[in-house]
């Protein structure tokens, strides 16, 4: 059996221990009242009354005129499809390969679900009983709505933006850059399906005589 001394220092070490934990609590103490005194303070609570402003209400409404970070939208041209004399028949920037293969990019993902991606509106939702949409390629009579294959390529950018019909508005999911690059390919698309026969490529003239 083995037998240990109560030394003078095992005798106070706990002692020691509780001191120290005691110490550390005291530390510690202010800082949780700070933070307590922090969640307390006076406030409003978003939309709450108030007695200090003459409306009674403690939010305030933005300074007449007031334009949010990325909001200065001063070109209607390009935030709205828009020019002088009415919708743009005109894109804001230039036609180029590489806005034309964005522009099908987003068309696939976005518009194909409902129009197809020939632009004939026999998309998959169409084929599961959805509503069926105009065709881009046939002419319709002015009884019949907006004829599309005429329409200028701002009504495209406009329709997008705010919507028309059972279509809801892609603002918030294109943005207007985007929104140029599919009205230009689907004016491109409509271009390909009634494009003049001397104006096609010798090797597609030969296939189609």
């Amino acid at each position: 059996m083995r037998c240990f001394a109560l030394t003078p220092e095992i005798i106070t070490r706990p002692r020691r221990r509780l001191g120290w934990g005691a110490l550390a609590a005291l530390l510690l103490l202010p800082g949780c009242e700070l933070r307590q005194a922090m969640y307390d303070q006076p406030r409003h609570k978003s939309l709450g009354a108030s007695d200090f402003f003459a409306d009674g209400r403690s939010a305030r409404a933005p300074v007449p005129g007031t334009i949010a970070q990325g909001q200065l939208r001063l070109d209607p041209h390009f935030y709205e499809g828009k020019a002088d004399t009415g919708l743009a028949t005109t894109t804001p920037m230039p036609v180029t390969r590489e806005l034309l293969e964005r522009g099908r990019d987003r068309y696939d993902i976005y518009c194909s679900p409902c129009h197809d991606r020939t632009g004939r509106g026999n998309g998959m939702i169409v084929q599961r009983g959805m509503k069926r949409p105009p065709s881009f390629h046939q002419d319709r009579p002015p009884e019949a709505g907006v004829n599309l294959r005429t329409a200028p390529v701002g009504y495209f950018f406009d329709v997008m933006t705010n919507g028309f019909g059972a279509m809801y508005s892609y603002s918030s999911r294109i943005p207007p850059q985007d929104r140029w690059a599919i009205a230009a390919y689907v004016k491109t698309l409509q271009y390909s399906q009634h494009v003049p026969f001397d104006q096609l490529p010798l090797e597609d003239q030969r296939q189609l005589r």
